[in-house]
Formats: C-alpha cells, structure tokens, sequence
C-alpha cells in the first residue's frame, strides 16, 4: 500500500470506457468508513455522468481536459442539511449554523474524498483532483441544485486512464514534518527543501518560457496571484455564510 499511494499520478486523460454507478457507490460506501466528526458524516456526493449535466460543470471548472473527458464527475459537499433535519424531526434543536459547524462538515468531506480516491485507484481507475470548485462554487451550487447548508468542498474526475504520466514531484518529509514542536525555517532550510523541485527540467521550462527570475514567481505571478485569491475568496466565504446562514 506504501509503494502504491508513493507512485500514484493524477491522470488527466481517460479513455471512453464507462464507469458505472454500481462500482462508484460501491468505492464510496467503503470511503465512508473514513473518520467523520461525531459520527454524523456532514458530507453528501453528487455523481454527474450525464453529458449534458457535464458539459454544464466544465466550464465552471474552467473547462479542464479532465472535466470534459472523465466518465464521471464527483463534487463532494460539506453538509449539515441532511443532520439538521434528522435533528428536527425527532425533536432536537439543531445549532449548526456556524463556522465551525461548516469547518466540521469540511473536514468529513475531504476525508471522505481522500479515501475515494484511494479506493478508486486501488481499483486501476484513475483521478484527478479539481481545486477550482472553490473558485466557483455558487454557480456549482446552482447547477447542483444544492439547498442551504450544502457547500461544494471538492470535486474528483474519474475515469479509466489513458495515460501513465511521471509522478508529481512531492518536497522532502524532512521539509514539513516537525519533531514535538514547530521549528520555523531559515534560509538554508527553504533552499534545501525545494532545491529538487527548482532543479527539474520541467519547472525550468515553465521559468524560461514565462520570462520569470524564479519558480516561485510562476505560482506568485502567474498561476495563483493575490489578485485571484482576494477575489474568489470572497466569493466562497460570502457563499458560505449564506449557505450556513451565518
């Protein structure tokens, strides 16, 4: 199991081959035997195989070759909905609509998600990861049809790969594990900790062809600017609380 999560590869290419409903609710049912928050499983998953309900999430994700080749795409969503209303109905007052109670439900969800992908991996399927369900996720709500108390957390591609790409390149353990307490890094630190990572042939190429000084200046700059994150961040915090009602 160490050696096959050590050489796992996002796949971003599938072939046409369909993954059936029976073998994702099969990988999920084992996924929810992931750790969750008092055992309430504050999560729900919402599995679009149908072309049309595709064509309308890819351009939510910025139409991303994964997004549009996948057999399915599963948004994974924070939810206290589902909890709020067995609350109510046996006659308890529900007191969920905080930040916490969202961070709970965030949390169930991305471990949840986690062992998915695992699980579906482990099944020769291949996933990918689409962080931009938080650059949009009022307009993935909406197309979801998600009630209050649903937040779309995450979103996984999976399909049959049609592809073997090289593993992504990860930093040493060294570099983000701390030994009983955190000890903040210096200079040398940081330049040992991603000196692999500056020195790949790849990573250069992206410097060289963006006329950049650095590769941090790709992610700076180019790829994730402040600009970016100022914007959609408040577009996902004021999505939040009007979900949450907080």
């Amino acid at each position: 199991m160490i050696e096959e999560i050590s050489n796992r590869r996002t796949i971003r290419k599938y072939t046409d081959q369909d993954v059936s409903y029976e073998l994702l609710t099969k990988l999920l049912e084992a996924a929810a035997h992931a750790s969750t928050t008092g055992n309430m499983q504050l999560y729900s998953v919402v599995i679009t195989k149908d072309k049309e309900k595709k064509a309308a999430l890819a351009p939510l994700h910025f139409n991303q070759q994964p997004c549009i080749g996948a057999s399915a795409i599963l948004t994974f969503c924070a939810d206290n909905n589902r909890f709020n209303k067995w609350c109510q109905q046996r006659k308890a007052v529900p007191g969920y609509n905080n930040f916490l109670s969202f961070t709970s439900a965030a949390i169930d969800t991305l471990l949840l998600a986690q062992n998915f992908a695992t699980l579906a991996e482990h099944e020769g399927l291949g996933i990918c990861f689409l962080g931009t369900t938080t650059y949009n996720a009022p307009q993935i709500a909406e197309v979801l049809n998600l009630p209050k108390f649903v937040v779309p957390i995450t979103t996984i591609t999976v399909g049959y790969p049609a592809e073997n790409p090289e593993p992504q390149d990860r930093i040493p353990v060294n570099g983000f594990v701390h030994k009983e307490t955190y000890s903040d890094y210096e200079c040398e630190d940081i330049d040992r900790i991603f000196n692999h990572k500056e020195s790949l042939a790849v990573n250069q190429k992206f410097v060289e062809e963006n006329k950049k000084e650095t590769l941090a200046q790709i992610f700076t700059d180019i790829r994730y600017t402040k600009k970016d994150g100022d914007y959609f961040s408040k577009i996902y915090f004021d999505h939040i609380k009007g979900q949450f009602k907080f």
